[in-house]
């Protein structure tokens, strides 16, 4: 077998075992039942770790060819590499993929989420390296570069705040003396505002709270407050 056959086997036995690494470390770190932001970063990462040892081994196996190497030493050692590197930074595919690391842990969306994007609403079914996947209500796939959605404006209806609020309406005849029973349902933990101005008068009363678990039993107080005000305000009479 001559040298050239040789050296094209090696070089084909070691981009082998580059993916069969690349699997094994694949499997190795691969978990479930983790958190969307968890997750998130994780799958981002594992297709890095997979491409980088993929690169690697194949990057490896061409400079076993003395042709190749010697072209890839010439290369180097030119001041065109400059420009090279240069050009090939600047494409797009290089700023998406910095993009898809950049949303994989700052996290402005994640995997399943709700978000809005270029005025198109849907869940978020994958983010690549280079592209992030949104199923859309109609069943579409709307598929957007990494580096547009690292620039533009996302409205993301699943991470919110875990602050709620209770909330309670009353009716209050138009002939009231409105401003003097908002004035007197407004407490510092409490907003009240005039919504409505129909029939009769809607004041609608709403209290911030930490969370939901205590919701029902805080809007059932906040009744009895706004009543016991309305009361001392004399509008019940």
């Amino acid at each position: 077998m001559s040298e050239f056959w040789e050296r094209l086997l090696i070089a084909a036995a070691m981009i082998a075992v580059a993916g069969i690494a690349a699997r094994l470390v694949d499997r190795r770190i691969a978990r479930r039942d983790l958190a969307p932001e968890t997750v998130t970063r994780y799958r981002v990462l594992r297709r890095s770790i997979w491409t980088a040892i993929v690169f690697v081994g194949v990057l490896s196996a061409l400079l076993v060819i003395p042709q190749v190497r010697a072209v890839a030493g010439g290369i180097l050692a030119s001041s065109a590499v400059i420009g090279l590197v240069i050009g090939f930074a600047s494409q797009r595919t290089i700023g998406n993929f910095v993009a898809g690391i950049l949303i994989a842990f700052t996290q402005p969306l994640r995997l399943g989420d709700e978000v809005e994007v270029q005025g198109v609403r849907g869940i978020v079914e994958e983010i690549g390296l280079t592209y992030t996947w949104i199923r859309t209500r109609d069943n579409d796939r709307l598929v957007v570069p990494n580096e547009k959605l690292a620039s533009d404006t996302i409205r993301n209806s699943t991470i919110r705040s875990a602050e709620t609020f209770a909330e309670v309406t009353v009716q209050v005849p138009l002939k009231a003396d409105l401003r003097s029973i908002v004035a007197a349902l407004t407490q510092q933990s409490d907003d009240v505002y005039v919504t409505d101005l129909a029939d009769d008068a809607t004041i609608t009363v709403r209290r911030t709270l930490p969370d939901d678990r205590a919701t029902e039993r805080a809007a059932s107080d906040l009744r009895l407050d706004v009543h016991d005000r309305l009361r001392a305000a004399g509008a019940l009479a």
